[in-house]
């Protein structure tokens, strides 16, 4: 885990790597989980039976689950002390590339693009690239918007 402290540090590691998070196994419980929690239960995702037969030859993770795991990515690759607070500001870009068999093994390798400053702090830009055990081309790209307030 990468501590920055301060907004000053978190400047200065502009355009850099952080780090890569543990690895996490993505279980069809948890899918199905997200499946009544979104109300989106396509056979894809929750019916094993019938996804051995299909496209992917199992289940797999919705987009918006794999999505969902990023907080607890980046927050295994770095944090920032020194700031009251970080919220949530939003994405700029977010891509399936490949997709989650459930059963896999998934961790995010984390990238520092942008700082700007802000009203009461700043605001960063991180691609998250969060890869499969196993695969070539990762499940999903991600750039995500956080503001950290001094």
């Amino acid at each position: 885990m990468r501590v920055f402290n301060g907004v000053d540090e978190l400047r200065a590691a502009k355009g850099s790597e952080i780090g890569t998070s543990e690895w996490h196994t993505v279980e069809q419980d948890r899918v199905n989980q997200f499946a009544d929690a979104t109300d989106d239960h396509q056979w894809i995702h929750v019916d094993a039976d019938r996804a051995k037969d299909g496209p992917f030859g199992t289940t797999i993770a919705h987009g918006f689950l794999t999505l969902s795991l990023l907080p607890v990515l980046i927050s295994e690759v770095y944090r920032v002390d020194g700031v009251k607070m970080g919220v949530n500001y939003g994405l700029n870009k977010v891509r399936f590339t490949s997709p989650l068999p459930v059963g896999s093994r998934v961790r995010g390798t984390v990238e520092l693009v942008d700082v700007t400053d802000v009203d009461g702090g700043v605001q960063t830009a991180t691609k998250v690239t969060v890869g499969v055990e196993g695969q070539e081309r990762p499940a999903l790209v991600a750039e995500w918007l956080t503001r950290q307030y001094v």
